[in-house]
């Protein structure tokens, strides 16, 4: 297996690099935070303009048709530079389970609004005993003759209250397993019924509840077959969850090179800071975090890219970087000394920005659970060669 990137690759990296460092400075995340749409509509506009919403999207539907490969190589981007917006609900999430689950008129109807014109997509599944699990799912859709009806509340919708469309995970029968009976529904956000509230969070990425009250859907706007969503739901996590931990890679990555600059900067005893020995053994133990996590998930979207997805290492991608990201971050600010913890510092935001991230598409316990789970279920090589 090649992890080097392809001419292309690199093209799309450069130009991914320049354009975010262009327009998406510090400052601008900063001011975001507080911002009531929490992103830059002009940026999200160029965004569209440059192929980037449509990356991954079939030419037909006016996509430029790109690889899996392509929109990690993006995330990572803009993990580097700490860029808020709909991009990743939009583009991971919801895009993909449109191609991957979607009828031909679903698709139609719905891919090239994305490629073509930015439309806004969100994913609403966690509530309130979830963890990006659809067995603790409880908002419900009952059917009747004419439609589905939606009640329930869902908890942590990015950007909600912009969204144009939304998946929602809902349970139209109950079963004895928490797995069967769940459906992914596509629901116009500006729906009847449909109550949005912002949730008041420390970091970039705009968070909502959303309340659902008697919410009527037509009955052929659901994704896949009735209750089939949990599926569906999976292999969105999963697949998502490989493109987060790219995107906490690249964040990790540029902790590090602040913290570095900042090593060689910053004198004290008459001499920079990062040639003390202690520091220098801090910096490498960064280094190694970051190296082990980019070629982690390189392979996890390595063999997505190829159709050959493993659970294990999809699980084991999205473990590292919770774990990692944090623990560069938390050290960059460190070597920063006191005024690193302050907000005015880049990388108090990039600290902040970890802990964010640590729970979407499932936090640490969700997917050490799938690797136990994978682990135990494996059967050993040398038993296959045996038998």
């Amino acid at each position: 297996m090649d992890f080097s990137l392809s001419q292309n690759q690199t093209l799309i990296r450069k130009s991914a690099r320049e354009f975010f460092e262009n327009e998406c400075p510090k400052e601008k995340t900063r001011s975001l935070i507080k911002d009531p749409i929490g992103y830059d509509r002009s940026m999200w506009q160029k965004m569209v303009e440059l192929g980037f919403v449509g990356i991954q999207i079939p030419d037909e539907f006016g996509g430029m048709q790109g690889e899996f490969l392509e929109l990690e190589i993006l995330m990572e981007e803009m993990g580097r530079s700490i860029v808020p917006g709909p991009y990743f609900e939009t583009v991971c999430m919801c895009a993909p389970a449109l191609m991957a689950f979607g009828t031909g008129e679903q698709k139609r109807k719905f891919l090239p609004g994305i490629a073509e014109k930015g439309t806004i997509w969100t994913f609403a599944l966690d509530e309130t005993f979830s963890c990006h699990s659809s067995q603790s799912n409880q908002v419900k859709a009952r059917e009747t003759d004419q439609s589905f009806v939606l009640s329930g509340t869902k908890l942590f919708v990015p950007y909600a209250n912009t969204a144009d469309q939304m998946l929602v995970a809902a349970r139209t029968r109950q079963e004895k397993s928490f797995e069967d009976g769940i459906t992914v529904f596509i629901v116009d956000a500006h729906c009847p019924g449909i109550e949005i509230e912002e949730m008041p969070t420390a970091a970039p990425g705009l968070k909502c509840e959303v309340r659902f009250n008697n919410v009527n859907i037509s009955r052929d706007s659901h994704l896949g077959h009735i209750g089939g969503g949990a599926g569906i739901v999976d292999q969105m996590v999963q697949h998502a969850g490989v493109l987060k931990a790219a995107e906490m890679a690249g964040g990790a990555a540029s902790a590090l090179e602040i913290a570095l600059k900042y090593a060689k900067e910053r004198i004290q005893f008459n001499r920079p800071i990062g040639s003390f020995q202690v520091m220098q053994h801090k910096l490498v133990k960064m280094l190694q975090e970051v190296d082990g996590l980019r070629h982690l998930v390189r392979e996890a979207a390595w063999r997505i890219n190829a159709g050959e997805s493993s659970p294990i290492l999809n699980a084991m991608a999205k473990v590292k970087a919770n774990n990692a990201y944090h623990r560069v971050c938390f050290d960059a600010v460190v070597i920063h000394g006191a005024i690193g913890w302050t907000a005015e510092m880049d990388v108090s935001l990039y600290l902040l920005r970890s802990k964010d991230l640590e729970n979407d598409c499932g936090g640490t316990d969700f997917h050490r659970e799938i690797v136990a789970r994978e682990l135990d279920n494996c059967r050993p090589d040398f038993l296959a060669i045996n038998a």
